[in-house]
């Protein structure tokens, strides 16, 4: 049986490998000086002599670098750095063969695609952002990452002086005679690991200062998405509108017109034929029976009324009776969230329970239902054959355009064999049970 590790070892083993991420970053310096020159010159071809092909080439190996490196903010200092630039804007083709790039017209298509990416990555101010990273960087995160390391590098070698039979070179800036020299050695080999996880958060941080975006960007990057969920939500409105109509004028209101009809027929029938008039009467309840039946129905399709009286758990109880499989239900809401965040979740989840049935052939699923942090969570998973796709079908696609109404989020997991994850999250607070809003 192993003995349990130490807290000091424990404390150790993080910043060993902070300390070695360091040490990679360290030796990719060159690499970055040798970037920032090659950037250098291609800005000097560009505006000097208009090679401009050049320019796209070497903008185009900066950017791959940047993403890289926040990439590597991102996994190693746990410091996120989201991708700022703007997305790139189409090439039309017009009906008399001209390219239009969204400023200019021209007859040849590669030249238009140049002209394009040229006047994109001019106007892009991430694209300037990059550029000085590439120039700065090597000095400034160099230094950053390099210190820990060079730290308990000399200071290993200080350590390494008592065995030595003669001081060795370059071991000038400490004491290197006596028990001064490892004394010295082994403070800086504490001090450099004391130090590495703080350093690779500080590079990670310098990373996102040049390379993420800035608060102008992250606010025009809001409004498009603001933008795209307002058009998703006409667009779904409009569809929902459409289906009520056609449900309406296919169901309910041809079983009412054919009411109407047969109690025409009535009055024509009930003096010289009562039996018939009897028929006709019969018939025509069933009519309305189920008129009425196909009324609730879509009610219950636009707002179902167990979910407007007792809440989302009780409303996702109700469908799960409803779906051809074993559903469990587990709720944690201490109260109900606003009518509209309600009746989005409770969609999406019989959306979700709908695919399971329909695409993923599964025989039970479970639905639990939690609200902490802010955060109101509802995950689905089935045993289903997964592989589930936004891409391949506009059902995953629905519920993601739903829950981004709320600025919501849905993050899919369903490897091929299965099982599928939703895992749906939607801002908002809980109220009282007594009461109705947030």
């Amino acid at each position: 049986m192993s003995s349990p590790q130490s807290p000091g070892v424990r404390a150790s083993c993080p910043a060993a490998r902070a300390l070695g991420r360091l040490a990679v970053l360290t030796l990719l310096v060159p690499a970055g000086a040798a970037l920032g020159a090659l950037v250098l010159l291609a800005a000097v071809l560009w505006c000097g002599l208009g090679l401009f092909p050049f320019a796209l080439l070497a903008v185009r190996l900066l950017r791959r670098a940047a993403e890289a490196a926040r990439r590597v903010a991102g996994q190693w200092s746990q410091v996120p750095v989201p991708s700022p630039y703007r997305p790139r804007p189409g090439l039309e083709r017009t009906p008399h063969g001209w390219f239009w790039t969204g400023h200019d017209y021209h007859k040849n298509q590669w030249f238009a695609r140049a002209a394009r990416n040229l006047r994109w990555i001019w106007n892009d101010p991430a694209t300037w952002r990059d550029i000085l990273w590439a120039v700065t960087d090597p000095l400034v995160g160099g230094g950053i990452a390099a210190a820990p390391p060079l730290a308990v590098g000399y200071g290993l070698y200080g350590l390494a002086q008592p065995l030595l039979p003669a001081p060795g070179p370059g071991y000038d800036l400490l004491p290197s005679a006596g028990a001064l020299a490892p004394l010295s050695g082994l403070a800086l080999v504490a001090g450099g690991l004391a130090l590495a996880r703080p350093a690779l958060r500080l590079h990670g941080r310098w990373t996102r200062l040049l390379l993420g975006p800035t608060e102008r960007a992250r606010l025009a990057r809001r409004v498009e998405q603001l933008t795209e969920i307002r058009l998703d939500a006409t667009e779904a409105q409009a569809a929902e509108l459409r289906r009520i109509e056609r449900d309406l004028h296919d169901g309910a209101q041809a079983r009412l017109v054919a009411v109407s009809l047969r109690l025409g027929a009535v009055a024509a029938l009930i003096d010289h034929d009562p039996e018939q008039a009897k028929r006709v009467v019969t018939d025509a309840q069933d009519n309305v029976t189920q008129a009425l039946q196909e009324l609730r129905d879509l009610v219950r399709g636009i707002h179902p009324p167990v979910l407007a009286e007792r809440g989302l758990a009780e409303g996702v109880r109700a469908l799960a009776l409803d779906v051809p499989l074993k559903v469990e239900v587990r709720t944690e809401l201490p109260g109900r969230a606003e009518a509209p965040v309600e009746s989005a979740v409770y969609f999406a989840v019989s959306e979700a329970l709908t695919n399971a049935v329909k695409h993923g052939d599964a025989r039970h699923a479970t639905v639990h239902l939690a609200h902490a942090a802010g955060l109101l969570r509802a995950e689905v998973t089935d045993d289903g054959r997964g592989g589930a796709d936004p891409a391949r079908g506009s059902g995953l696609r629905g519920i993601r355009r739903r829950l981004a109404a709320f600025d919501g989020t849905l993050t899919l997991t369903s490897p091929p064999g299965g099982p599928t994850r939703l895992i749906m999250e939607l801002p908002c607070a809980l109220s009282s049970p007594r009461t109705s809003s947030c």
